[in-house]
């Protein structure tokens, strides 16, 4: 076909054009050919690293990768829990949630039982000087894990040793 266009047109064939027509074609085909290859070997990802060990009596799912011991309930929002959304629509959230320290402990014995723990406790619970509920986790013969201190207004759990 090339060779009846260039009849057409009225081009001569020559050597020297054959062979730059050529090289270019090859050129081109190795730029696509290594730029798929590329592609490809960067498009497979890492593996992720293992967890790192917890505390002892920590189970495995225990550790979460994003940041708060209560990070789970943002999968409910998402419709990625074992509960699906819509099931609590008529739950009003309340801006102040005005938490007294036997609410920050009903919410945090709640926590462990969700997570099918039936021997830790929530020990520890009182107020703190800069307003937030502290409380701790501990095993049943009172060896604490882990402090926490949970915001009276929003919720918010932050670990504090």
């Amino acid at each position: 076909m090339a060779a009846t266009l260039r009849a057409y047109i009225g081009i001569a064939a020559s050597p020297e054009t054959d062979l730059m027509r050529q090289t270019l074609l090859a050129a081109a085909a190795a730029f696509i050919i290594g730029g798929a290859t590329v592609g490809s070997v960067l498009s497979y990802a890492q593996p992720a690293p293992p967890p790192p060990p917890g505390p002892p009596g920590v189970e495995a799912g225990w550790n979460h990768p994003q940041p708060g011991w209560m990070a789970w309930r943002h999968h409910w929002r998402e419709g990625r829990g074992p509960i699906q959304p819509g099931t609590f629509a008529l739950i009003f959230h309340e801006k102040d949630r005005n938490l007294a320290p036997a609410d920050v402990q009903k919410v945090a014995e709640a926590f462990l039982l969700w997570h099918g723990n039936h021997t830790w406790k929530v020990v520890n619970v009182a107020p703190t000087p800069d307003g937030a509920i502290g409380f701790a986790l501990a095993t049943p013969n009172g060896d604490v894990i882990a402090k926490f201190t949970m915001d009276p207004h929003t919720g918010h759990v932050t670990r504090v040793g």
